[in-house]
């Protein structure tokens, strides 16, 4: 199959993509991400208003030196004139892609209007991606989901309007907002909407091990796949993924030294970033990830929860991986 894939004028070394996830997809993750060979990766979403007004944690969320690209940056809001100059900062920062919010579900979003709400409003929606595309030269791209609710499936005929606006790709997500995560990921909408515009269509949910990436892209003809819950404390989905894409050979599962190494990266990695008592909060959510399947993994959570310091954590740590030597 052909690995590479287009957007606008960013080639993509193949079509796994990690999804922009809030609270997870920072430079710590991204940095693993794409040392695992994922095609694209995300930053969280961003405000468009936090972007204008210099918000201090906007600019740890946009911190990508050093980092391997392509990088997207996925921006949130509602307002045409602001989205248009969030991006136009956003592009100065180096951006290679500008990927608009269209399908958080997360109620403290949508009642201002942006993420999701955004499907209920296709005319401000594509006006938005109009603004935008013709702001900045980096592409511009639309992660959305399968429609509002049940009664409200619009993702083709959004797809198709922001399409027209100038989008470069779309990425639909196949849950309503009214389902958030819950139920089964509708793959016939992505191929729906594959059908319907000339874009690059991206799929997005239920993708949790590479022969259900492999299945996605034949069945609904989608030119990408977009995986998130199943990346948390497991970067090898995108390796795997890849390379099973590539030659259909299925590689085995990370031993769990493999695991607890990389999760002492990650916490290197995070400690960098934000320092150490941010650090190490934060990498409780992710080596509880890391952990997930291993004997005694409760007992262990529960010690991880209590370090309150980088030397603590990487003490637990480092006994999890004497044990499984």
């Amino acid at each position: 199959m052909t690995m590479k894939l287009l957007i606008g004028n960013v080639e993509l070394a193949n079509p796994v993509i990690a999804a922009p996830m809030a609270g997870v997809t920072d430079r710590a993750y991204r940095i693993l991400a794409r040392e695992a060979g994922c095609g694209l990766v995300f930053t969280e979403m961003i405000s468009d208003q936090a972007l204008i007004y210099g918000n201090p944690r906007t600019r740890i969320i946009l911190e990508h030196g050093g980092e391997k690209g392509p990088l997207a940056v996925q921006v949130f809001g509602s307002n045409p004139d602001y989205m248009a100059r969030a991006a136009e900062i956003v592009a100065g920062e180096g951006a290679d892609i500008i990927d608009i919010n269209m399908g958080c579900p997360t109620p403290k979003i949508v009642k201002n209007g942006e993420g999701a709400a955004l499907m209920k409003n296709p005319e401000l929606a594509a006006e938005i991606v109009s603004r935008v595309a013709a702001r900045v030269k980096v592409p511009v791209t639309v992660k959305m989901r399968k429609g509002w609710d049940d009664d409200h499936v619009n993702a083709v005929e959004l797809a198709r309007l922001v399409e027209a606006a100038g989008a470069a790709a779309v990425t639909v997500h196949g849950r309503t907002r009214a389902q958030f995560y819950s139920g089964q990921a509708d793959w016939d909408i992505i191929r729906r909407v594959k059908e319907a515009v000339g874009i690059p269509v991206i799929g997005n949910g239920d993708v949790r091990t590479p022969l259900d990436a492999r299945r996605m892209l034949e069945e609904t003809g989608c030119d990408g796949v977009m995986i998130g819950r199943a990346s948390m404390g497991n970067p090898w989905i995108f390796s795997r993924t890849v390379h099973y894409l590539a030659t259909g050979e299925l590689l085995l599962e990370p031993t769990w030294e493999e695991k607890i190494r990389t999760a002492l990266r990650h916490l290197d990695l995070l400690v960098a970033l934000k320092g150490e008592h941010i650090g190490v909060l934060e990498m409780r959510k992710h080596a509880a990830w890391y952990l997930k399947g291993l004997r005694g993994a409760a007992r262990l959570r529960e010690k991880i929860n209590q370090a309150g310091s980088v030397q603590e954590m990487k003490d637990i740590l480092t006994g999890i991986l004497m044990d499984a030597l």
